[in-house]
């Protein structure tokens, strides 16, 4: 296997995205250097996605963003945070992707219940990051520890769950000939 570094555009500046890639890749590639480096992409649709669909569609807008702009890279992965209802009520999630060559995977963080103020903030038009900002007297909590921390007391982080999903999500780069890609 080659030494040279593996190079990943991430469609965002976010420094818990980019985090959340780079620790789920060191692992999955020792001795390697892993160089990711965060980008704008738009995700095409609201800023505040209500359903997994919509949140599925911005998280595939943002890493084909990637792949027509960020240049040549190894990795093109996007992120989406997401809100939907399911029959055990309202709860917020997030969406990877990431190409390699002409292969896509997706993948999906945890489900995190959201409490109904929470939940009806969104319906008035209210991102979740404010909401919670509001709610816990936090400042751009989406940079740090996420809703996630928040309504956990710190006992799973935003990166944390992103960096699960993205693991996840590598396996069909790992196992090609399992995945039918080779």
């Amino acid at each position: 296997m080659s030494n040279r570094p593996i190079k990943v555009i991430v469609g965002s500046r976010n420094p818990v995205k980019v985090g959340a890639v780079r620790n789920a890749l060191v692992p999955l590639f020792p001795g390697r250097t892993v160089d990711c480096e965060g980008m704008h992409a738009p995700s095409g649709v609201p800023d505040q996605p209500m359903t997994r669909a919509e949140t599925r569609e911005g998280v595939l807008n943002r890493m084909n963003y990637c792949r027509q702009h960020g240049g040549e890279a190894d990795f093109y992965v996007a992120m989406e945070s997401g809100v939907d209802v399911t029959e055990d009520g309202p709860g917020n999630f997030g969406y990877v992707a990431i190409a390699h060559a002409d292969q896509v995977s997706v993948g999906c963080t945890a489900w995190l219940p959201l409490p109904p103020v929470v939940f009806e903030a969104l319906l008035d038009g209210e991102e979740l990051g404010h909401v919670m900002d509001r709610l816990f007297d936090t400042v751009n909590i989406k940079q740090q520890g996420g809703a996630i921390g928040l309504l956990t007391d710190g006992h799973a982080t935003r990166e944390g769950a992103y960096t699960q999903a993205m693991t996840l999500a590598m396996s069909p780069f790992l196992h090609p000939d399992l995945y039918g890609a080779d």
